[in-house]
């Protein structure tokens, strides 16, 4: 008999939630209209894209549905939201901020605006616990800036910027302030209109939803230019059928979430609390990456000295856990996050990133934690 390894990766992907399976299962057999036919069929899908669209606004605190435009996920909304935006304020030109610490994504979208169309980027460095100084961002702007790209949860150490200081920054001078939030919003940590920023990336996946299902919310009257162009849907800013069943399954997770019916983050955070004390009481030297409060309530960023945290887990198939982003495995290159951080190389290499989540138990706890410990006071076999 198997036993399944106890999961603890949910920076990476959430399971998918039961509920949400329930509700998406009619849009894979008998409802398979497209949203945009006038017949019975399609005009079903259209109000359940419809219903998902009004349930993700709900859940980031947008003033209307109108402002959510689905998307494949975050990736596709990072794009969308940087390169679109970028080519609406100055087609050609111009300049960029970003920090140190943005996902793949970002940097990728960053970088094509360089290397395509001619703008110039600004990565502004963070702290040691991976946060960004507002005044830094303020130094970096130049007349020529025409958006900021900063995340508000940090995918590989947690940590939370402060969003609300940055809008007040670009706010007056209208340059338009983009944030991945993948990370943030099924913890209620994402208000859109109170932190003031203009564009939000989202992913379903992230939140206890399917993959493949992701939104971008853009401030009303913020000026896109849509990179998929044909059909017309997603008023213009994404063309292409959407995806009912996955958009479905969005907004029944964004609904489990907004309605309280998940374990609330101050469990997950007292269960990721619990681990974090086990391992540094357990292994000599032990460090904790990241913001000590203000970071999602699941992450725990571990750098072990003297380890090799990919060999380690290797040695540990009971427990499902991380190295760093998901995105960055198998490049052979230490986290940028890490290093960003301060960390050195070998640092980096002996970090791994743990992701308590709302189907995470106590005892997966105490399992873990005797599991992770052991590997790691136990050196490793020596090579044939």
């Amino acid at each position: 008999m198997t036993t399944e390894p106890i999961y603890l990766d949910h920076q990476a992907t959430t399971p998918l939630d039961p509920r949400v399976l329930e509700a998406m299962l009619p849009f894979l057999t008998g409802g398979y209209g497209n949203p945009s036919s006038p017949h019975a069929l399609g005009r079903d899908a259209a109000r359940a894209v419809r219903t998902a669209r009004r349930r993700v606004a709900e859940l980031i605190g947008a003033g209307s549905e109108r402002e959510i435009v689905f998307t494949s996920g975050a990736t596709e909304a990072d794009h969308l939201a940087i390169i679109g935006t970028a080519l609406a304020s100055r087609p050609y030109g111009g300049h960029v901020v970003t920090t140190a610490v943005e996902h793949r994504a970002v940097l990728g979208a960053c970088h094509r605006l360089v290397d395509h169309h001619g703008y110039t980027l600004t990565r502004v460095g963070v702290d040691r616990h991976g946060r960004v100084d507002p005044a830094d961002i303020a130094a970096a702007l130049t007349r020529d800036t025409v958006l900021v790209s900063v995340m508000h949860a940090n995918n590989e150490i947690g940590t939370l910027q402060d969003l609300t200081d940055i809008a007040g920054i670009t706010a007056p001078r209208r340059i338009a302030l983009h944030t991945d939030a993948a990370q943030s919003a099924g913890w209620q940590l994402l208000d859109v209109t109170g932190l003031g920023v203009d564009l939000a990336s989202l992913s379903a996946h992230k939140l206890h939803g399917p993959k493949g299902g992701g939104a971008l919310y853009v401030r009303d009257g913020l000026r896109v230019t849509g990179l998929l162009t044909g059909g017309g849907q997603e008023r213009g800013l994404r063309a292409g059928t959407p995806d009912v069943p996955a958009l479905v399954g969005f907004g029944a997770a964004a609904q489990l979430v907004t309605a309280g019916v998940l374990p609330p983050p101050s469990h997950v955070r007292a269960l990721r609390d619990r681990l974090q004390r086990s391992l540094l009481e357990a292994i000599p030297g032990a460090v904790v990456n990241g913001h000590p409060h203000r970071r999602l309530p699941g992450n725990l960023s571990l750098t072990l000295p003297g380890t090799e945290a990919a060999e380690l887990l290797d040695r540990v198939p009971g427990v499902a856990a991380a190295t760093g982003s998901a995105c960055n495995t198998g490049s052979g290159e230490p986290s940028h996050v890490l290093t960003a951080i301060g960390l050195t190389r070998e640092q980096a290499r002996a970090t791994l990133r743990l992701g308590v989540g709302r189907t995470t138990t106590g005892s997966d706890i105490e399992r873990a934690a005797g599991l992770l410990a052991r590997a790691a006071r136990t050196p490793p076999p020596p090579l044939p």
